[in-house]
């Protein structure tokens, strides 16, 4: 599944610097947003790791907070797109989560990672790598899929079971087949906390902007969110 992420990606990476910070409702007006207000104003000073940085918006972002910024992606072709945006202001690398991490102990004050986990079946090795890296009081925040979203795709799941799926993406005119990894949520939050001090966790609300541009899916996403948001500290 792996080499088949890093290809769908690596085919997305243009549609990404193209149109998702712009058109993508989803984003800009929902996920985005509730990741952001979690952050101080000001990351001065501060080490940040973008965890799955995809085109660089986040990276671009955090950099615009004054944050040293070191951003990471699976797929080669995201990691170009991710340097055009930002160029050498922001270290970025082509790195998979689930082997060790090229960064010294206690290195970042922040990790943010944004619809990446579930791409991963297994947790345990990216968590015990963001926990050595991360310095004493660091915080990692991240966002997954909602649960409830993930159940909507099949009808014979196994809710107690971490199971692939697959979901089907139209961008520009072509679909791409997509697949992760759906977990109950008794099964998120306790591998957080298995490694890390539970801090907050966030059913995002949509912005009133999207109310205005696109109210049907703003209804929706007050019904039934579409992502879950967690941040937590090292303990």
């Amino acid at each position: 599944m792996k080499d088949q992420i890093k290809q769908t990606f690596n085919q997305l990476a243009k549609v990404y610097e193209k149109s998702i910070d712009t058109k993508s409702l989803y984003n800009s007006e929902y996920e985005r947003p509730a990741m952001m207000s979690q952050l101080p104003d000001s990351l001065h000073h501060k080490n940040v790791l973008d965890a799955g940085c995809a085109a660089g918006w986040y990276t671009e972002q955090l950099l615009g907070r004054g944050a040293n910024v070191v951003a990471m992606d699976i797929s080669p072709e995201m990691v170009r797109t991710t340097k055009r945006r930002v160029g050498e202001s922001a270290e970025v690398i082509c790195q998979d989560l689930e082997t060790k991490l090229p960064f010294a102990d206690n290195s970042f004050d922040y990790i943010i990672s944004s619809l990446t986990l579930h791409y991963m079946e297994n947790w345990d090795h990216p968590f015990r790598e963001f926990k050595r890296i991360l310095k004493p009081n660091g915080i990692l925040l991240f966002s997954v899929h909602h649960i409830f979203t993930d159940l909507k795709l099949r009808q014979d799941y196994h809710y107690f079971s971490t199971e692939q799926l697959t979901d089907e993406w139209n961008k520009e005119g072509k679909t791409y087949t997509v697949p992760f990894y759906r977990r109950p949520l008794q099964a998120i939050i306790n591998k957080t906390i298995q490694y890390f001090s539970l801090q907050e966790i966030i059913e995002p609300q949509p912005t009133m902007n999207m109310k205005d541009q696109a109210p049907r899916v703003y209804e929706n996403l007050m019904k039934s969110p579409q992502f879950l948001i967690i941040k937590s500290g090292k303990q």
